[in-house]
């Protein structure tokens, strides 16, 4: 098994940098080659910075969002205007400041029923990359962050989206939340052409060390384990995320 390609920064600014630029080239490279660029993005407060970033002059000038496809991984069971909702914070950072075409935005619709909701996403994903030649979910782009607990997208321990492979997005109920989360499943996202996570703070640290290892038995995994893709997988990481990790130089 190779190395994870993980790449720890000074800041978590400056890892959101890195990556920003680096969504940049994906996405020219995308464009270039099939004239759009297809991404899922990720929702929680450590992405929130990527986001304002990327709606900036810098890379407003640099990126065509204009030939953008944006869906998302997960989402909270609220409206879409709650302020809970993965939608709600990316609208709000992000998506109402870059010329993406409202037609390219592709929101789960977290206010209905938790499983007509999620077979309806699984239903436009599979309608949207069956009419362009696939038969699986190949983003360009899968934006992922993790939790303390291993967590990534809305898959948590034990959840069946782990290990479905019948289904791209499913709305398992979380037991320790008490709630149902919308999720791409395990199987979908590994069918991405590259998967970046993007991981900051101390309280994440064992998590992170724990990640790019392999497990030593079916109960040392973490959920963050069943992502394993075809294509390219990349972790951005500041020095207080990475604090458990062997010494490594940053970035």
């Amino acid at each position: 098994m190779p190395d994870p390609d993980i790449r720890i920064y000074d800041t978590l600014s400056v890892a959101v940098r890195a990556l920003a630029d680096q969504i940049a080239q994906v996405s020219e490279r995308a464009i270039g080659t099939r004239g759009r660029f297809t991404i899922a993005l990720s929702g929680g407060e450590t992405p929130r910075l990527l986001y304002k970033l990327l709606a900036t002059e810098e890379y407003t000038s640099r990126i065509e969002f204009t030939s953008w496809q944006a869906f998302f991984g997960d989402e909270r069971c609220v409206p879409p205007d709650d302020a809970e909702s993965n939608y709600h914070m990316a609208r709000q950072s992000f998506l109402d400041l870059v010329p993406i075409p409202v037609g390219n935005i592709h929101r789960m619709h977290g206010e209905i029923e938790p499983e007509l909701a999620a077979q309806a996403y699984d239903d436009l994903l599979r309608d949207f990359f069956t009419r362009r030649g696939e038969n699986r979910p190949r983003f360009d782009l899968v934006l992922l962050g993790m939790g303390a607990d291993g967590h990534t997208a809305s898959l948590f321990h034990g959840s069946p989206a782990l290990t479905a492979t019948d289904r791209w997005v499913m709305a398992p109920y979380v037991e320790p939340l008490g709630v149902h989360r919308l999720t791409l499943t395990a199987s979908a996202i590994n069918a991405a052409a590259r998967v970046f996570f993007l991981v900051g703070g101390s309280a994440k640290s064992e998590a992170l060390a724990r990640a790019i290892r392999a497990p030593s038995s079916a109960d040392d995994a973490l959920p963050v384990h069943s992502i394993h893709p075809e294509g390219e997988v990349r972790w951005y990481v500041d020095q207080s995320a990475a604090r458990s990790l062997r010494p490594m130089k940053p970035l």
